[in-house]
């Protein structure tokens, strides 16, 4: 028989018993995501009654040192309360000061709020970069975090021995953190361990000036310093792959010759073979060693793209991003530079938006430092749009200059740097401008006249420009080759970018002449738009 529990939030029908919940979707109670034991409703849809087992199970009421004079009542923050509509500040939790959608504990009669996760803290904490317990002090009081430096009104958490006073968020940052701007480990420290309380530094992840009385992440071989959040943001300590082989490099750096990553079924080996027509399965760009290669299939990902962090947090958005490969046959729009891709995807599933690597990484800061210009670009968002300098093309997102009136949109920012070209013998580099001064530019591909004003591939070896899209394709983040199984079709069909002859679709009957499926034994043909019900991305 199944296990059942009445439940307030659902006082119609009871809450079945799940052992073991592994649909992905957040708690009601908490807002975090069920992976264990949990109780939803077969009758509503788990979607507004999942919960968590513990909390499904809250006292409906308690006692608290906060708030000692009454009892507390828990209830459900997105009970429609029509006495409130307009005084959002009714709601807001007494500790964190957020609404966060949680259930609540409440005093009505005092308009005091608490979430659970709030009310049911802990009455020690251990942080891993403190060698003593803290403990929460029950009062509400204005503080500075000795760690982060910001000045609070709330619940410190305090080391009695120390005089250490940190907020409780501030407790979860790590001990240490492999940056993917630095190549060594990054350790938390406090100013006093290493600085001098007059010393001036800047971080050098955001170049923005870093009060070294206060926590930080250090490397004393480099003496690079970092702001606390910025080391977190590029934090690739938990790495999306298992180590298999690996060697010490000539500056002492672990170099991983061999992984398992989650992307792949089969173990990829470090390489530094150039290939000039594959790209890599993660970013989709062309091949620049060194790069991981699988011996049994043509799967390949940059050094970097393997190192991608499985979350990221970008400022724009309230929920963090989570890494994902995009399945066989499946391409998704990138929601800021508007490409399609089907490579590697940062996915943000509360409003269901992908992003492609490119632009995930670019976005992980307001501040993007380009070597295309002399001085920091800052992110800006407008509501007209605004002209990029590199293309001049336009769009209400776009990095600025606050120094001239130079301004990148997320396609140029994004452009690689170093890329190939189908069989050409060189790489080919981005460049800023004109390569020389004969006021004549054309593009050595499509053989139509350059604006000079506009950024260009070069081959330096044989002084051969071109445009961009030229050299890159129209499909700059879609590698061809991958294979898709279709109702339409008895055989796995291959993309392919392009054909000679533009032979008939077999759905629609037009000439199939670019990024198309095909199936090379039976020489069928048919458009993308016909597989997937979509039209052309660009």
């Amino acid at each position: 028989m199944e296990q059942q529990l009445l439940h307030f939030s659902d006082p119609e029908h009871p809450l079945v018993f799940n052992q073991d919940d592994r649909r992905d979707y957040r708690c009601h109670g908490c807002q975090e995501f069920v992976y264990g034991p949990s109780y939803s409703c077969k009758e509503c849809g788990v979607w507004e009654t999942l919960l968590h087992k513990s909390c499904a199970e809250l006292p409906l009421g308690l006692h608290h040192p906060l708030h000692p004079i009454h009892p507390l009542i828990l209830f459900d923050e997105k009970t429609h309360y029509p006495e409130e509509e307009e005084d959002k500040q009714k709601t807001k939790c007494q500790l964190c000061n957020e609404s966060r959608g949680q259930y609540s504990y409440r005093c009505y009669r005092c308009n005091f709020n608490l979430h659970i996760t709030c009310a049911s803290l802990a009455p020690t904490m251990d942080a891993e970069f403190h060698h003593h317990p803290l403990t929460p002090f029950w009062k509400w009081i204005t503080f500075t975090c000795d760690l982060c430096g910001k000045e609070d009104k709330g619940i410190p958490y305090l080391c009695p021995l120390c005089g250490f006073w940190i907020h409780r968020r501030c407790s979860f940052f790590p001990r240490r953190v492999k940056n993917m701007r630095h190549k060594h480990l990054l350790h938390l420290t406090h100013s006093s361990l290493e600085f001098h309380q007059s010393d001036s530094r800047f971080c050098q992840i955001c170049v923005e000036k870093l009060d070294t009385r206060y926590g930080l992440y250090y490397c004393s071989k480099c003496d690079y310093v970092a702001h606390l959040d910025c080391g977190m943001r590029w934090n690739i300590i938990n790495l999306g792959y298992q180590v298999k082989k690996s060697k010490v490099g000539v500056d002492g750096t672990q170099i991983d010759t061999e992984i398992k990553h989650f992307s792949h079924e089969h173990d990829l080996k470090l390489i530094d073979e150039v290939l000039n027509d594959q790209k890599c399965n993660g970013c989709a760009r062309a091949l620049l060693g060194p790069f991981y290669s699988c011996s049994q299939c043509g799967f390949f990902l940059h050094k970097s793209c393997a190192n991608l962090p499985k979350t990221m947090q970008l400022q724009l958005l309230p929920y963090p991003l989570t890494l994902i490969p995009t399945k066989p046959g499946e391409i998704f729009q990138c929601i800021s530079c508007k490409r399609g891709c089907n490579g590697f995807s940062y996915y943000e599933k509360e409003a269901d938006l992908n992003f492609d690597v490119q632009c995930a990484l670019t976005l992980a800061s307001d501040i993007l430092t380009h070597k295309g210009h002399e001085h920091q670009l800052f992110f800006s968002t407008t509501e007209y749009e605004q002209t990029c300098t590199s293309c001049n093309s336009k769009t209400p997102f776009i990095f600025r200059c606050t120094i001239c009136e130079f301004a990148l949109d997320l396609k140029c920012a994004t452009l690689p740097h170093t890329t190939r070209y189908k069989q050409h013998e060189h790489p080919f580099t981005l460049c800023y401008t004109v390569e020389d001064d004969s006021n004549e530019y054309y593009c050595d591909i499509c053989e139509e006249e350059r604006d000079p004003k506009y950024w260009f591939y070069y081959c330096e070896n044989c002084t051969y420009p071109a445009h961009p899209n030229c050299i890159l394709g129209k499909y700059t983040n879609i590698w061809f080759g991958d294979t898709y199984t279709s109702d339409c079709h008895p055989h796995p069909l291959t993309f392919i970018e392009e054909t000679e002859d533009s032979p008939e679709c077999h759905n629609c009957g037009d000439p199939c002449k670019e990024f198309i499926l095909q199936c090379v034994q039976c020489n069928f043909y048919i458009h993308d738009k016909c597989v997937w019900g979509k039209e052309e991305w660009f």
